[in-house]
């Protein structure tokens, strides 16, 4: 296509939007709300992933060591539980520690247990390659020499696992939905700017014109709509989500879990909902000029 032609509809394209401002209007509106509602599902989603894999993450296999055990004995069980399979990691954790760490989470009045009083047991804290392998590793720690118990969540880690699992794929099925709904909507609100330009399109094919000549105008039009529809909800979510990730790192301040960072997600997100909004302005078009153009 030539230089000057495409000159040409890019002129009649921003003259068509001006010319039917309340139409362009809704169909601004159209693209910028339901992108904002998908934009705002995807970042709810993957906040939701993060936290889940954070919480998977924090699921371990705790191993009480037997008073009994001598320091030989407690080495030689470390070197058993490391060579477990799928085991990363093994941590070493004294009885006067897990005090210190209960007193910190319970109150002063757990002092009275110290020194010889300290009933608790050294631990090792196993963390696994694979989640959901916590408790094929905890079932081959318990059968360990000098293990007196072993602690991993047991059933409610396996349905915690099991809902994180269902939540994922429900998420993705709900952004696929609203994808889908999103080219409804789109290509509707510009099917009904086309319809009121029925005539204008009528009077062009009547004249001679090829259906490509006729496409070109309104798909760069519904790209446009697409581009200014995102740009909106792009820079609503940018400006949100770096306050809400303030807020919310205040309060997750201290703990294994955190939102995902603004630098890069939301700016990569945003990139995102302004190629969908271009690619949907641009199809819905497409899709909507199908009927006016048959011979």
């Amino acid at each position: 296509m030539k230089g000057r032609t495409m000159g040409r509809h890019i002129r009649d394209a921003f003259k068509s939007l001006f010319r039917n401002g309340w139409m362009s209007i809704a169909a601004i509106s159209a693209v910028a709300m339901t992108l904002m509602l998908v934009g705002a599902f995807i970042t709810i989603l993957f906040n939701v992933n993060k936290l889940a894999s954070d919480i998977e993450n924090d699921v371990n296999v705790r191993v009480f060591i037997d008073l009994a055990a001598e320091e030989a004995d407690k080495q030689t069980l470390e070197e058993q539980l490391s060579q477990i399979e799928n085991v990363e990691a093994v941590t070493y954790s004294t009885r006067d520690e897990e005090l210190d760490n209960l007193i910190g989470s319970y109150g002063e009045e757990f002092n009275l247990f110290g020194g010889d009083d300290n009933p608790l047991h050294d631990v090792f804290t196993l963390s696994t390659q694979v989640p959901e392998q916590t408790g094929e590793v905890a079932e081959k720690a318990g059968e360990l020499e000098y293990v007196a118990k072993v602690e991993y969540g047991g059933t409610t880690a396996e349905k915690l696992f099991d809902t994180i699992s269902v939540l994922r794929n429900i998420g993705l099925i709900i952004i696929i939905g609203l994808l889908l709904i999103a080219i409804f909507l789109i290509s509707n609100t510009i099917r009904i700017t086309i319809f009121s330009r029925s005539t204008e399109i009528e009077i062009m094919r009547l004249v001679g014109a090829k259906n490509s000549y006729i496409r070109w105008p309104f798909l760069i039009e519904g790209a446009v709509i697409g581009l200014i529809g995102s740009l909106i909800p792009t820079g609503i979510m940018i400006f949100l989500y770096q306050f809400l990730y303030e807020v919310g790192s205040t309060y997750l301040i201290g703990s294994n879990f955190a939102l995902l960072s603004p630098n890069p997600f939301i700016y990569y997100l945003g990139l995102g909902v302004v190629g969908v909004g271009v690619f949907l302005g641009s199809f819905g078009s497409v899709l909507s000029m199908t009927r006016f153009l048959k011979v």
